[in-house]
């Protein structure tokens, strides 16, 4: 935990965020809800089976107990889970955090060297996996000093693993860890523009205050409705959106493993889905099977984040789907979206303005307030904030008792932020953050090539796709083949969304008189 001086201001003064001592963010999201009297309201749908409150509730106990009582996870301790959208994701996460663990969700894409990442800056001895998964961590497990043991679970409906078999023989009563309200359930990993995996930590209140904030304020989210998406449960935005907004109001989720554009809708359309959590891509592609007889009438909000949201997909879903769409800003660091549209509050190629609870301003380089009208970096603070495990970027990110997110931003006379760009040129792909240098690691490990740079360039589709500079070493044929070589080389070294979809080559890359590569002078043109 970095010391206390270099935290951000966090504004915990409104009623709707004052919590207990001790608080199990996982007993909230359950057995509370069984004991307002809405056990046999669905939690859960997934993998062909709806999984009322009771049933999570029972579950997660379970699993709890094996934890504790099998495997010996004790207060503290760091959890990793790796699977993908599916009710197993939700009851594993549940079942840690009731037995006190700090548990560290991971993508199903992620490849043994990342997961090593992860697994190292935490020092995770224990993993539990969906069983069809289970390759790369179980790779990662033999060559790490750190994790110990990987245990795996049945992603399907089935229960049909070692730590199904073990947690179905337990009691469905379970005394939940008493954990305080400030101590951290979840490790959010991000890296950034560095590739260098972060962790930024959060408190059982955090989880909380997302939704008795962003979700209560801006969605009104209720017992009534049916939330769907596509973002990973790994992401904050996805176990937010996906998971901690409906659990907490009696809702229900309906996960997808394959949250393709046509997977959703079919979803939205057979669930009679609610609110939407994807990214501006998606849509673009959800408007397309709208005009081709598509029924998303059922939404009542389309929940935009991940990148801007661009002023043409907002104007025709507002047209054609006669729906809000709502764009939002959030961060790992901060948890989730901290600045959105709302409902009768929503423009064009706006992000909006601050959820209640949160501050924002826009700063130059000496936090001085920027004029409204004029670009300049984002400054954030609220009820949630930045604090970095061991992180040497903590003060980077902290400054003055502010947030700065890494964006720039314009304020209108309005008070609306509107987005302008990344300031650390992070690359923004069909909502996924893609570091660079990582991308530029994995090519170099590949003997054809002698220097690359990555950058992102704008897509229509995509909002940006990663692009590959690269020089070759001698004798090798800079042709399609090679394209097709490097690119099916960083799919299988790194996880597949990072992969460049343009490679550029070249017999040198523009450099300074210090050598440093001329990034900008590799966009021009785009």
């Amino acid at each position: 935990m970095p010391p206390t001086e270099q935290w951000p201001d966090l504004l915990l003064d409104r009623p709707e965020f004052q919590y207990p001592d001790y608080l199990n963010v996982a007993v909230e999201l359950t057995d509370r809800i069984v004991e307002h009297g809405m056990g046999d309201r669905i939690a859960l749908i997934g993998n062909g089976r709806q999984r009322t409150y009771k049933e999570l509730s029972d579950w997660s106990n379970r699993i709890a107990r094996a934890l504790v009582e099998d495997y010996g996870v004790v207060p503290g301790a760091r959890v990793l889970i790796r699977s993908g959208n599916n009710p197993a994701f939700v009851a594993a996460w549940l079942g840690a955090t009731k037995a006190g663990a700090v548990v560290v969700n991971t993508m199903p894409m992620l490849r043994a060297v990342e997961l090593a990442k992860v697994v190292d800056t935490a020092e995770i001895a224990l993993a539990l996996c969906d069983s069809r998964i289970a390759d790369e961590l179980v790779a990662c497990a033999k060559e790490s000093r750190f994790l110990k043991k990987v245990v795996c679970f049945d992603g399907t409906s089935s229960h049909d693993a070692e730590l199904d078999r073990v947690a179905l023989g337990k009691p469905v009563r379970f005394n939940a860890v008493k954990t305080g309200r400030d101590d951290v359930a979840l490790l959010g990993f991000t890296s950034g523009t560095t590739g260098e995996a972060k962790a930024t930590m959060h408190f059982h209140r955090d989880l909380l205050i997302i939704a008795d904030g962003y979700a209560r304020e801006v969605l009104n989210v209720g017992p009534d409705d049916v939330v769907v998406g596509s973002p990973p449960l790994a992401f904050t935005f996805g176990l937010g959106g996906l998971a901690i907004f409906p659990l907490r109001f009696g809702a229900a989720a309906a996960l997808l493993e394959n949250a393709s554009p046509p997977n959703l809708i079919e979803l939205i359309q057979t669930h009679k889905a609610t609110i939407c959590f994807t990214a501006p891509t998606a849509y673009r592609v959800m408007l397309a099977a709208a005009n081709d007889g598509a029924d998303l009438s059922s939404l009542r909000i389309a929940v935009s984040a991940g990148e801007t949201l661009p002023a043409p997909i907002f104007d025709e879903w507002t047209r054609k789907v006669g729906k809000p769409i709502l764009d939002g800003i959030g961060a790992t660091e901060m948890l989730h979206i901290f600045i959105s549209n709302r409902l009768g509050d929503a423009a064009a190629g706006a992000t909006g303005r601050p959820v209640t609870g949160y501050g924002a301003k826009v700063v130059d380089d000496n936090m001085n307030e920027a004029p409204d009208g004029t670009p300049g970096r984002l400054a954030v603070r609220g009820p949630t904030g930045c604090r970095y495990l061991n992180g040497s970027r903590q003060t980077q990110y902290v400054r003055d008792g502010w947030n700065l997110t890494g964006d720039a931003f314009v304020r209108d006379a309005e008070g609306r932020f509107h987005f302008a760009s990344r300031t650390d040129d992070i690359i923004l792909s069909a909502g996924y953050n893609i570091a660079g240098p990582e991308v530029e690691a994995a090519l170099l490990l590949h003997a054809d090539v002698a220097e690359c740079c990555v950058i992102g360039v704008p897509d229509v589709e995509r909002g940006q796709i990663v692009e590959a500079h690269v020089v070759l070493r001698p004798g090798v044929a800079a042709d399609a083949e090679c394209v097709r070589r490097l690119q099916d080389h960083v799919k299988s070294t790194i996880a597949p969304f990072k992969y460049p979809r343009s490679i550029r080559f070249h017999d040198s890359l523009p450099k300074t008189a210090t050598g440093k590569v001329q990034r900008f002078k590799l966009k021009e043109g785009h």
